[in-house]
């Protein structure tokens, strides 16, 4: 019987097998921000266990309030900063420097094939668009993790999703990951990891199957993987050329990672997206999901297009194709956020800035608060946002808001609209 890439990580990462069905994996990379990571690290200090396992495989950032906001947010930032340097962690991205973690630890080349990472935080399963195995832990894992470089997993249950057919002009990648957590349901695949296969898959860049991945955890999935390719060497290209005398040897070292062809997987299912339009959330829950056309001229106050989900250059150039030359609807604010410092300078030199700018929008520094309602885009009781991040919960991005989740494209011509608009009629 052959092994999905899952199995086939875990199998290359055991450290131990304290109980049947319990794995104890070795760790390549944990992540740190300064949310939850100041918590594990005043436990570990407390309990007068101050250290790191290996600390250039720890890599820290200060993005989810960024600048700090008030008091409570800068001490959060200072502990991490503090800790970071404490323990001369060889990459820690302070104010300045920082970007939304899963833009930005990928786009740095720390995720590669086959390895294992762990955050404290639920979309790091992002980075299961390189083949890796990545979830997001609580802090007692989380402290293990810097501590002992070690996290305790669950035998791996893979359901296998093949997206089939082409997608049509104006579908995005959100679009269709939107639609199988709607059709599977935000408990489809709790305590599973999503494997993401076929030929909508094989054609996506690796922007596109970061968002695939990125919302695995919404169908309650451990984590999201994508099969390595010459895509994904491509794009790592920049950092492991020293490694390899050529892309198609890396390529051959990182095929053994994919499954096997005679891998048993849990559950098996195929979507033939050839005939999908963009999808909207609506409701509170992630798999409350319409056709736009269902949603068309509902109201909105708030455009918010960034996040982890959506904050990439390719996401901009999506969103400004349909604002260019044009305005945003009088009563809509519009915020965009690039999701890093190096996405921010590309849009800026490709004129993308100007063209939000110039239609309206409000452009901030990479961070994630506005998409957790912490700061930056807070909704107020009663208001509304077309958001391309990944949660619609109630008071997701402030208190009695609601959110409706979508592609950039669908965010900005709804901007434009003033209320939820297709893109395409644009």
């Amino acid at each position: 019987m052959g092994k999905t890439i899952a199995e086939k990580i875990f199998d290359a990462h055991l450290r131990d097998e304290p109980f049947a069905g319990t794995y104890v994996l070795d760790l390549d990379r944990v992540l740190c921000h300064e949310i939850t990571t100041p918590v594990a690290i005043a436990d570990l200090e407390w309990r007068g266990k101050d250290r790191v396992f290996d600390n250039t495989k720890i890599k820290a950032v200060i993005d989810h309030v960024t600048p700090a906001k008030d008091s409570k947010t800068a001490m959060q930032a200072k502990i991490l900063r503090d800790w970071a340097h404490r323990h001369e962690l060889h990459d820690f991205f302070d104010v300045g420097r920082n970007g939304v973690c899963h833009a930005l630890f990928p786009e740095k080349g720390y995720i590669r094939p086959g390895f294992t990472v762990i955050m404290g935080d639920s979309h790091t399963c992002t980075h299961g668009a390189f083949g890796a195995f990545a979830a997001g832990v609580g802090t007692t894992d989380l402290e293990v993790g810097i501590l002992k470089g070690v996290c305790a997993f669950r035998k791996p249950r893979t359901i296998r999703v093949n997206l089939n057919g082409t997608l049509a002009a104006g579908v995005y990648a959100k679009d269709a990951i939107l639609h199988v957590i709607g059709q599977i349901g935000v408990n489809g695949a709790t305590d599973r990891i999503l494997e993401f296969r076929g030929p909508i898959v094989e054609a996506m860049s690796m922007e596109a199957r970061m968002t695939l991945s990125n919302m695995a955890i919404e169908a309650g999935g451990t984590s999201g993987l994508c099969l390595p390719d010459m895509t994904t060497v491509d794009y790592l290209w920049p950092f492991i050329q020293d490694d390899f005398p050529s892309r198609e040897s890396a390529l051959e070292e990182y095929r053994k990672w994919c499954s096997d062809d005679d891998a048993h997987y849990e559950q098996v299912l195929d979507f033939d997206l050839s005939g999908l339009e963009p999808q909207v959330t609506y409701g509170y829950k992630p798999d409350c999901v319409k056709p736009v056309e269902e949603m068309a001229g509902s109201r909105i106050d708030q455009v918010y297009i960034g996040t982890c989900t959506n904050g990439r250059i390719e996401d901009l150039r999506v969103a400004a194709a349909v604002l260019k030359g044009r305005k945003i609807a009088d009563h809509v604010r519009g915020i965009v956020s690039p999701a890093t410092p190096k996405i921010f300078s590309e849009a800026l030199n490709e004129g993308i800035i100007q063209v939000f700018m110039d239609a309206g929008f409000c452009v901030t520094n990479p961070t994630c608060g506005a998409c957790l309602g912490m700061s930056n885009g807070v909704l107020a009781e009663g208001e509304v946002c077309a958001s391309t991040s990944n949660r619609n919960f109630s008071g997701r991005m402030g208190k009695g808001g609601m959110v409706h989740l979508m592609s950039p494209a669908t965010a900005a011509a709804s901007a434009v609209a003033g209320v939820i608009a297709d893109a395409r009629s644009l």
